[in-house]
This record gives C-alpha cells, sequence and structure tokens, in this order.
C-alpha cells in the first residue's frame, strides 16, 4: 500500500461525520427520508456525507477511483482491471440514524488487488474513529490514539449481533463456538467491537453490499482478526467481485 496521508483520511470522515450530525439535530432535514430501488431508507445525510467525501477523495487522491453507495454504478468492465479503488458507505446503518440511537458510521477502505488495506470505521455520533492499516489498528478518540487488538480468547466467547438483522444460522454457529455472552449494535460498529476486544466474534447470514464490510474489515485484520466467507475459517473475503453483494460472512477476533 502506497504511503497515503493517514491524518488526511481521518479529517475527511470526521468532517464527513460533521455533516451527517448537522442533518441529525435539523429537524425539519431530518424527517425527510426518500426509499431506494430496494425499499431500503435513502436520508439527506446519506446524500450529504457522499457527496462531502466524493469531493474530497476526488481533490486529494484524483487517481484513485471510487465506488460509493449513494453514487452511480461502475460496470464490472470498467473496474473488473482496476488494482486500486476506494470503497464508500458514507453513512452505514441509516435504520439506525433514523432510530436516533446513534450507532452509524461513516465507512472509508482502500482496496488494493481485492483487498481492503487501509480502511477507516468513523462514529459521528460518538466522535470516535477507528483506523486499520499495515501500521496496526487504533481507536481515535479526541487526541488520544490507543492500538487496539483482538482477543484472541479460547472461552467466554462474546458475539456481536445486528440490532437490525439476525438468522438461525446464527444462533447455530454461536453454538458451535460456544458463545456465552452476547452484544447487540448497529453498522460497522460490529467490526469494531471485534477489533478492540470488546467482542470476538460476529456473523452475517443475510445480503450486505462491499461498502458495508470493506473499512470494517480492514480495521479487523490489522488488529489480529479475521474475515472469511460463509461461516467456517476457510477462504478470506475479498472485493471487486462482479456482483458487489456479498455472501454470508464470519468475522473471529481468534
Amino acid at each position: 500500500m502506497e504511503n497515503l496521508n493517514k491524518t488526511q483520511l481521518i479529517e475527511i470522515v470526521k468532517d464527513a461525520g460533521k455533516v451527517i450530525m448537522e442533518i441529525y439535530h435539523d429537524e425539519d432535514r431530518f424527517t425527510k427520508v426518500d426509499f431506494k430501488s430496494d425499499n431500503s431508507p435513502l436520508t439527506l445525510a446519506d446524500s450529504a456525507s457522499n457527496k462531502f467525501i466524493d469531493d474530497r477523495l476526488k481533490d486529494s487522491f484524483p487517481s484513485i477511483p471510487i465506488i460509493s453507495e449513494e453514487s452511480q454504478q461502475i460496470s464490472y468492465n470498467e473496474r473488473k482491471n482496476w488494482s486500486k479503488f476506494w470503497l464508500v458507505d458514507p453513512l452505514d446503518g441509516t435504520k439506525e440514524f433514523i432510530k436516533r440511537n446513534g450507532e452509524f458510521t461513516v465507512n472509508l477502505a482502500l482496496i488494493e488487488n481485492g483487498t481492503p488495506t487501509l480502511g477507516l470505521v468513523h462514529l459521528p455520533a460518538k466522535s470516535i474513529t477507528y483506523l486499520g492499516s499495515e501500521n496496526g489498528a487504533f481507536k481515535i478518540s479526541g487526541d488520544t490514539s490507543e492500538n487496539i487488538c483482538v482477543n484472541n480468547k479460547t472461552g467466554s466467547i462474546t458475539a456481536v449481533q445486528s440490532r437490525s438483522h439476525s438468522s438461525e444460522e446464527e444462533v447455530a454457529l454461536f453454538e458451535k463456538y460456544n458463545v456465552t455472552n452476547y452484544t447487540s449494535v448497529g453498522s460497522a460498529i460490529k467490526f469494531c467491537l471485534v477489533a478492540e476486544g470488546s467482542a470476538d466474534i460476529y456473523y452475517r447470514h443475510g445480503p450486505t453490499m462491499e461498502w458495508d464490510t470493506a473499512a470494517g474489515q480492514a480495521v479487523v485484520s490489522a488488529a489480529g482478526g479475521h474475515v472469511y466467507h460463509g461461516n467456517s475459517e476457510v477462504q478470506q473475503f475479498s472485493y471487486n467481485k462482479k456482483s458487489l453483494l456479498n455472501e454470508s460472512f464470519l468475522c473471529t477476533g481468534f
């Protein structure tokens, strides 16, 4: 991975978070919600954050193309030969944003040859940023930057679950790993809890898109964890597939 200015990237996601929070605290703009073709919600905050990040990335890194949830999608024929690109979810956890529970994030990842080599997950409502790169994983709060790593626990496993999604497969998998504790949270924060050791396992059976997982995977990987296809510890998750739709995945901190 080339030596990108990580301080600059941190500022981009933090500033995007400020754009989101301005709308979060503006009753007139907050209540305006549309729905996309898949019936998922789209707020003014999604669009505003997307434009802000898109503009800043193009200005700062004009040679690196961008794939974002809220931008026009790029054909596989055009992107299949990209060795490097940004993958962006400008507001992950839109349902949580609408619920006003603060559990939403800004996700920014750099994909190189199908692998997230750098990822930032910013929590606007908590002013916390998680960063994962070749230099390790960090939790940044204010002027404090703390190095984080997974637990590598062999017992008393804690699972983190989605607030909005669950499955019978998830229950069966947690039994397999002898999970004894559970916690629930929205958006890509689940990856971050595994990365910092607050949780040990996260499984998602239902569909996600590549921009939902890339930044979180980069943080988990930098912290010593893993993200696998399906529900077994076999094949690592990869990106820039013909379809940007993800299969089920397993995230472990051991």
